[in-house]
């Protein structure tokens, strides 16, 4: 996996708020929402770079069980 930058934002609380029951909503956490958007935005408008990897699907990754190394599915 490519290097992740971080990056201060400064939000009005109200915001924040929205757009983390938003997060919530689709199973994402408040970062991964923010970056859902802003490539939204990027691609809208034809600016996301063709070389910029993939996001994930949201909801929670498939854990590994790190005794016998086998994946399995955590269910809800």
């Amino acid at each position: 996996m490519s290097e992740r930058k971080g990056v201060l934002l400064r939000l009005d609380p109200a915001v924040h708020d929205a757009l983390a029951r938003w997060a919530a909503d689709e199973l994402r956490s408040t970062n991964a929402q923010i970056e859902f958007l802003l490539r939204r935005a990027l691609a809208g408008a034809s600016r996301l770079p063709s070389h910029a990897t993939k996001m994930r699907k949201p909801g929670r990754p498939r854990r590994e069980n790190s005794s016998e190394g086998a994946a399995y599915r955590v269910r809800g």
